[in-house]
């Protein structure tokens, strides 16, 4: 039998004269970025080896998957160009063919990965993160399932080992919350969990209900970025005059310590309108901390948001993407089922997925789909 060592080759055509161009399997805005990368990566080798920096050291592990594959391509892309001179070879017969089927296939799936590996990484990847939620429509019902989300994170947290710590909790008498923070202190939280930024339904039937109706009701949860700064380094960030801060009397639940100090602060954020208060320490300077660790985060995914807005208008993609005010997943009690209407994920796991023990399905899905979606709007691919 003919074998023939050409596993990574992409062929389109198979018995054709003419070669095949090198950006049949990867588009030459990806191709360039590969390049730009493999340029990198062997500016910073050389580098680390008169001097090692921890810093360098990291950004060369991302490099290496993508340099090692892309390397792969390329020698694939160079046989294959010897290989389209002898196709036509009727000697080849039958086992050439065979041969070549399988090439493709696998080819078609290397420079699948490569292209998932090139789209430019979020610049808050290594970062901690705060996770809000707040109940959307459905009265009480919707303060219960922001509390029940509130949980199915923390479990998450809890079965990944990942510190953590709810920084804001406004409790409802049904026993729902019409505010929660959760603060994961774990780097790399946020690369994890970015795109559970939505809004999330349920359906299900109220404890409250009587005739055994099911509900709808929604959730938002909002993903932000933890910069990791000091209290001091986040209040320089800001321009004289662009925060007004007040302090009052915390309400809410806290016994003996209610309404008797200003330990409640609220900030403002002049140029922006974006408002923050924090009630939950007893200590005004810790909640004047939390509350500018919070509005930081919140401004910095909203710079970061504008900045995606602005590129995606810079190359005209007419991309479908998924915006926080469309509803992003659906968790449907009576089926015991999660549905994520981005990704497709569809799954009759859901005291597990709430459980957080299969939670990282739910999330690899989410992360599939964005990059996919991340690669057709660097091309600007609409199907």
């Amino acid at each position: 039998m003919l074998k023939l060592h050409l596993s990574r080759s992409p062929i389109k055509r198979l018995f054709s004269h003419t070669a095949l161009t090198r950006n049949e399997y990867l588009h030459p805005i990806l191709r360039q970025r590969a390049e730009q990368l493999e340029k990198e990566y062997k500016t910073l080798n050389d580098a680390i080896a008169d001097s090692y920096e921890s810093e360098t050291a990291i950004r060369l592990a991302r490099l290496t998957p993508i340099v090692e594959k892309f390397e792969s391509l390329k020698a694939a892309e160079a046989e294959l160009e010897e290989l389209t001179e002898l196709v036509s070879d009727p000697s080849l017969g039958a086992d050439a063919r065979q041969e070549l089927q399988s090439a493709q296939e696998q080819i078609s799936k290397l420079s699948n990965g490569l292209k998932l590996q090139l789209v430019p990484t979020n610049p808050f990847v290594d970062k901690q993160c705060l996770v809000e939620i707040r109940p959307g429509i459905g009265g009480s019902e919707a303060g219960i399932f922001a509390q029940d989300l509130l949980t199915m994170y923390q479990n998450y947290c809890l079965k990944r080992g990942w510190p953590n710590q709810v920084v804001s909790h406004v409790p409802t008498p049904a026993g729902g919350v019409s505010e929660a923070i959760l603060h994961i202190t774990q780097p790399g939280a946020y690369e994890r969990l970015q795109y559970e930024g939505g809004i999330h339904r349920v359906q299900r039937v109220p404890e409250t209900e009587t005739k055994g109706r099911v509900h709808t009701s929604t959730a938002a949860v909002v993903v932000l970025p933890d910069l990791g700064e000091s209290e001091a380094d986040a209040e320089r960030a800001f321009k004289a005059g662009e925060l007004r801060i007040d302090v009052m009397r915390a309400s809410g639940s806290g016994g003996q310590h209610v309404n008797t100090t200003e330990s409640a602060v609220r900030i403002v954020h002049l140029p922006t309108g974006l408002v923050v208060t924090c009630q939950d320490e007893r200590s005004q300077h810790k909640n004047k901390a939390r509350a500018l660790m919070v509005l930081r985060a919140r401004l910095a995914e909203r710079e970061r948001v504008a900045k995606q807005n602005e590129d995606r208008a810079a190359r005209t993609a007419q991309v479908s993407t998924t915006e926080r005010s469309d509803k992003i997943r659906t968790y449907n009690y009576p089926q015991n089922r999660v549905t994520d209407h981005r990704s497709g994920y569809s799954q009759h796991h859901l005291s597990e997925i709430m459980a957080g023990t299969r939670f990282d399905e739910l999330v690899d899905s989410c992360n599939v789909w964005a990059q996919s979606e991340a690669v057709k709007q660097l091309t600007g691919e609409t199907n």
